[in-house]
């Protein structure tokens, strides 16, 4: 394999956290279902913002020795695309993101079927701040394997046939 190219890539470096509670501030809710495609970098992202649907193929690459800092390329799919790529095998996951913007701070609050909250701070390509006060957080969770989407996906065991 080549040496990875970021020409096209963006830089991201996430905290995630557990919290007890969606913190005040919610501008927007997204349902959001990950396909992460069995074997492979990529997942196939669907987003469901205010009755409007975006999908979308990723590719996230890791850049050190754990899943907080990687290299993230997207790819926006048209429905043709997304059912042609729907027909991989896959593991599925889904969440509600609440978008928190309080106080200057951006966050991101994914709220699982199990009804387990992991809030994400990202600080682009560098290290994102402590959280803010306000976010109930029980515990960080940045380095845990078990918290990533695709770990999550996995843990869940609902990997969906090709076809």
């Amino acid at each position: 394999m080549g040496e990875l190219s970021l020409k096209y890539a963006h830089v991201e470096t996430e905290r995630r956290f557990l919290v007890r509670a969606v913190p005040d501030g919610v501008s927007r809710v997204s349902d959001i279902t990950d396909r992460y495609i069995d074997g492979t970098r990529l997942r196939l992202r669907e987003v469901i913002t205010d009755g409007a649907t975006t999908r979308k193929l990723g590719q996230k690459v890791r850049l050190g020795s754990g899943p907080a800092t990687i290299a993230h390329t997207s790819i926006y799919l048209s429905h043709a695309e997304w059912s042609a790529l729907c027909r991989l095998p896959a593991w599925i996951l889904r969440k509600r993101r609440h978008h928190i913007e309080r106080d200057g701070v951006v966050i991101a609050v994914d709220q699982f079927d199990d009804g387990s909250l992991v809030a994400e701070i990202d600080g682009g390509d560098e290290r994102p701040a402590d959280p803010p006060s306000w976010l109930a957080v029980i515990c960080e969770v940045t380095e845990d394997e078990g918290f990533t989407g695709a770990g999550r996906a996995r843990s869940a065991g609902k990997l969906a046939p090709a076809g």
